[in-house]
Order: structure tokens, then C-alpha cells, then sequence
């Protein structure tokens, strides 16, 4: 009999972060079997010395392939899989010890053919980590939107801890090749077919996000850059919500523009929401200093996000322009075999 489940996992030079995701799951507590499919997307720094370091105490496969983009790599794993169902993570997560036990427990009771649950903050990360962690989970940020409860109706699952199951993989053909934002489209596309999505509330990933403030600018730029598209792409998926940060931003510079004539009513208005996350960050983190990262990083988010988003819009929504022209950053080749 084969195992039960199958952790899909696309690495792109950083072995070091498949070594602290291997020494999380040596220490899964399940009753259940597993695999891991780790598929090398064509790094220069590989992580195959890594891997065969634990090949004794998890059963691992390893594959390298061409560069072609994590949701290439993710189909490709998935084609080598055995188990009935697939549990997708990015290489920079690390996995608490009642993962498993939450993820079978769940579908154990509520069947689901794609899945997902929240990401959180590891004490052991970095202040930067732990601002931006803030930033992309918060309830007072448009992170509130992700692993929450009382948005689980609505819930798209995030490739960084995400599921599928074989008949919803073979059924949708998996992930396309535009990145970021592979993760909602096939979760839509299986909306649309009719297949059962979940959040599992408890099956959280500490993800660790090994990025830099100006990384963090271009990476929250072009998921703002994606969502017109998915829009597009998927009529009537486009939310209200998905221009708050443009509008967020817009509406701080409008601020400092009154600001510059007199008028403090509005920056006040800025102040006293920036004093509130950064007391909430300080507070959630029992630092300050964290705290005052906080608000950095929801500026970088908003501004990112927003002006991505409004760019996209102008080009994608307004103009009708193809995406694949427009932004080619945003979509890998598809590779053959």
C-alpha cells in the first residue's frame, strides 16, 4: 500500500531552506504514510546533497529539471507522485509537529479535492521576517483576507501550504504558467468545475519569506500586476477589496498634499492607523522595534501592490492588451516532458 499523501516541493537554489523543511517533517507527528517529491527547477546551487542526507529517515524522491517556474515544477512533481493526494509547499516553510495531524483529520471528516490553510511567524525569524509576516497576515492589512475563518467561503488556497487531490489534478491539468498568481487561477478553474475547496484552519506553515525590503517591493508589485489578469480571466472573481491598496496609497498622497497646505484632518487619519498596527505588531511580537518595522512594511506592501494593480488595470483592463506582452515577467515557458 502507498502512501497516503504526497508533499510536492519545487526548490530553486536554496538547499538550505529544504534542509530546515526536511528536519521539520522528521518530527511530523501522524498515524499516516507520506512522501516527499522534491523537484529541482533547474538551480545552480543544488540541493541533492541535502536530500541525501535524509533519504534514511524520509521517504524522498528527487528530480531535476530545466528552469521552467514553480508551477511547472509543481505539475511535474505531481505527475511522479503515488499518493491520492497532494500537499503543495514552498521551499522557505517549515512545517510545525500537528501538521499532518490537522490536514488528515480534516479531510478525514470534510472530503476536499483542493485545500489549504494559513502561513504564521516562527519566533526563530528575523525582525524583518516577523514586519513582513505582519504585513501579508494581519486583519488590519489586506492580509486578513488569507486563512481566515470568516473568509473561508471565498477561500483561495496559497501554494506556499496548498492541496490537491489526483482526480482535481488530472481533471484541471494543474498549474499555468503565470507566476505569481498560478495558486488562485487553478483554484478558480476548479471552482468553476465544480470541485469541493477548503480551509483547514489549523494547518498552519511558518513561512519564512527570505527576502529583503526591495524584494519584498517587486514581489508584492506583481501580485498587485497579476489580479487584473485573473480578473479578466475569470469573470466575476474581481472583489472590491482589491483596490484598497491602491487607494490607500492614493489617498496618502493626497494627505501629504494637504498636509503641505495646512490641512491635518487626513494625515491624522494615516497616523492614527499606522499607531494601531504598529501597537498591534508590538504587542503580537513583544517588540517595539518590530512593531515600528511593521508599518514600513505596510507601506512597501500598499504602494507595491497598488501601484502594480493600477498599472495592470490601465493596460490589462482599460487598453485590452494581452498579458503575456504587456508583463512577460510574469509567465515561464512551458517545458516539454
Amino acid at each position: 500500500m502507498g502512501p497516503e499523501y504526497s508533499f510536492i516541493i519545487p526548490v530553486y537554489n536554496r538547499p538550505e531552506e529544504i534542509r530546515e523543511l526536511l528536519e521539520s517533517m522528521l518530527h511530523l507527528r501522524s498515524n499516516v504514510d507520506f512522501e516527499i517529491v522534491i523537484v529541482e527547477d533547474g538551480s545552480s546551487i543544488k540541493s541533492e546533497t541535502v536530500v541525501k542526507g535524509y533519504t534514511e529517515k524520509l521517504d524522498i524522491s528527487y528530480y531535476f529539471k530545466p528552469n521552467s517556474g514553480p508551477g511547472d515544477s509543481r505539475n511535474f512533481g505531481m505527475k511522479k507522485a503515488k499518493a491520492s493526494y497532494f500537499i503543495i509547499l514552498d521551499s522557505d516553510v517549515i512545517l510545525p509537529e500537528n501538521y499532518l495531524e490537522e490536514v488528515h483529520g480534516f479531510l478525514s471528516k470534510t472530503p476536499c479535492d483542493c485545500f489549504g490553510g494559513p502561513d504564521a511567524s516562527h519566533p526563530s525569524f528575523s525582525d524583518i521576517q516577523k514586519a513582513i509576516d505582519y504585513s501579508m497576515t494581519s486583519f488590519f492589512t489586506t492580509g486578513g483576507i488569507r486563512g481566515d475563518r470568516r473568509s473561508a467561503k471565498g477561500f483561495q488556497p496559497r501554494s506556499f501550504n496548498m492541496g490537491l487531490s489526483r482526480r482535481a489534478f488530472k481533471e484541471s491539468g494543474g498549474f499555468g504558467q503565470i507566476h505569481p498568481g498560478e495558486d488562485p487561477d487553478l483554484s478558480l478553474r476548479l471552482k468553476k468545475a465544480g470541485f469541493k475547496i477548503c480551509l483547514i484552519p489549523h494547518a498552519i506553515v511558518f513561512h519564512k519569506r527570505r527576502i529583503d525590503w526591495n524584494k519584498f517591493y517587486i514581489q508584492v508589485k506583481k501580485f498587485g500586476m497579476v489580479r487584473p489578469i485573473l480578473n479578466k480571466w475569470h469573470r466575476g472573481s474581481a472583489r472590491i477589496t482589491f483596490w484598497f491598496p491602491s487607494l490607500f496609497i492614493l489617498g496618502l498622497i493626497f494627505a501629504a498634499v494637504m498636509l503641505a497646505t495646512g490641512n491635518t484632518f487626513y494625515i491624522s487619519i494615516y497616523f492614527f492607523y499606522f499607531l494601531l498596527i504598529a501597537a498591534d505588531a508590538s504587542i503580537k511580537n513583544k517588540s517595539i522595534y518590530i512593531g515600528l518595522l511593521t508599518i514600513r512594511a505596510v507601506v512597501i506592501q500598499f504602494s507595491g501592490y497598488g501601484y502594480g494593480f493600477l498599472l495592470s488595470t490601465i493596460k490589462i483592463g482599460i487598453l485590452n492588451r494581452q498579458p503575456e506582452d504587456e508583463f512577460p515577467e510574469l509567465f515561464f515557458k512551458k517545458i516539454n516532458g
